[in-house]
């Protein structure tokens, strides 16, 4: 799945997002062609769920009468291999959308799949097609080359534990690249079908709300059937449809609500949205006398911390000052601050748009606005919602036509 939308950091470790679902990169593997790739911790759900699955059931039922270690010793290189085509997966969004004139900032492996996160949107529905279809014809020729590798083994004598791993990875790529072909989004088929809506009619919020619609339709219709599965059939099974079905509704719903909100942000700059002027906490006072002079009485949930020179270097919140135990309140202001990280300063003249996407610093702040060195505003989550509760607004009082 791609995912067109701005980078964001957090308190520690990189942060994706699908479509405004924020996904942490807990480990970073490396780079690959300059691209950061990582993975979330949840990656490693998927890779002992196949590897059981690999050692229990395929493999003894390949190759039967090898003890359980031969088997694991197997299952456990093609988990890993498992892994591998999903960076590959990933890998050839990425290489199309910077063929098309793209950034890609990083690729996030997780339990699900993959996120490779662009730079911006693409600008036509053409390269937005092609970007999509990239992932699902890279996995359908991976489970090409893995099924011709196991006919290779197979030819040569290799062991049968060998040839059904080899087999049954590339069965399960193809099997990926037909799930990622359905309709709906998150799905890399809902991008296809927001771009086909968009090349048709010219209109990408068209694309998009269709896309999403039929993502949390499919979304329902798999979790209906892990359920009857479950309830019905007895089968555990239906548990991991009822998830994957969850999953697809969740994001499909994140995605249009996105979408509302990027509607609602086109146009604005963030003088017309932030906080101007917010009271600071400098970096050096003691926090218990910046909480008995300043935030005791502040309107303020969120304060930036600046430096000596007046320059922002973190933010600190209400709720981190509250668990600040009587002992620390001798201690420094920066010392229970959240860094800053430059991809949360913004100028008064950015546009909004970028900051909706973001994941909320310290759990409310968008972005901190500096002019000429120093703090000149702040915008956090809850303007960002009362922007879009106020276009609602407007959308309902607009005269409509006779």
């Amino acid at each position: 799945m791609d995912v067109p939308r701005p980078a964001a950091r957090a308190e520690s470790g990189a942060w994706v997002t699908i479509e405004g679902v924020a996904m942490k990169q807990n480990l970073r593997l490396g780079h690959v062609a300059g691209i950061p790739v990582g993975v979330n911790w949840s990656v490693v759900v998927i890779l002992v769920l196949i590897a059981d699955i690999v050692a229990v059931n395929v493999l003894p039922r390949a190759d039967a009468g090898r003890s359980a270690s031969v088997y694991w010793a197997i299952a456990i290189p093609t988990a890993l291999l498992f892994l591998a085509s999903l960076l590959a997966h990933e890998g050839a969004h990425a290489a199309v959308a910077r063929k098309r004139g793209l950034g890609v900032r990083s690729i996030t492996l997780w339990m699900l799949g993959g996120v490779a996160q662009l730079d911006s949107e693409p600008k036509t529905a053409r390269t937005d097609l092609a970007v999509a279809a990239a992932g699902p014809l890279t996995s359908l020729a991976v489970g090409g080359v893995l099924f011709g590798a196991a006919e290779g083994a197979s030819s040569v004598g290799a062991p049968g534990v060998i040839v059904a791993a080899l087999a049954w990875t590339g069965a399960t790529n193809g099997f990926l690249a037909v799930f990622n072909l359905l309709p709906g989004a998150p799905l890399d088929g809902g991008r296809i079908l927001r771009a086909l809506v968009w090349m048709r009619c010219g209109d990408r919020s068209r694309g998009d709300r269709v896309a999403t619609a039929a993502g949390q339709v499919m979304g329902a219709a798999l979790a209906g059937a892990g359920v009857a599965q479950l309830i019905f059939l007895s089968r555990t099974g239906g548990l991991w449809l009822m998830l994957i079905g969850w999953f697809l509704m969740w994001t499909a719903g994140a995605e249009a609500r996105s979408r509302v909100t990027q509607e609602a942000a086109a146009g604005v700059r963030v003088r017309d949205l932030m906080v101007p002027e917010p009271e600071c906490a400098p970096s050096w006072r003691p926090i218990g006398e910046f909480i008995a002079s300043v935030a005791a009485r502040s309107r303020q949930s969120a304060f930036p911390v600046t430096g000596f020179g007046g320059e922002p270097c973190g933010v600190v919140t209400l709720a981190r000052l509250t668990r600040v135990p009587p002992g620390r309140a001798g201690d420094r202001i920066d010392s229970v601050a959240v860094a800053l990280p430059a991809d949360y300063l913004a100028a008064p003249d950015d546009p909004v748009a970028p900051l909706a996407g973001r994941l909320p610093l310290a759990g409310t702040v968008l972005a901190v606005v500096v002019a000429d060195h120093r703090v000149v505003g702040m915008v956090t989550a809850e303007d960002l919602g009362r922007l879009v509760q106020q276009s609602r607004l407007r959308a309902k009082c607009a005269p409509r036509p006779d």
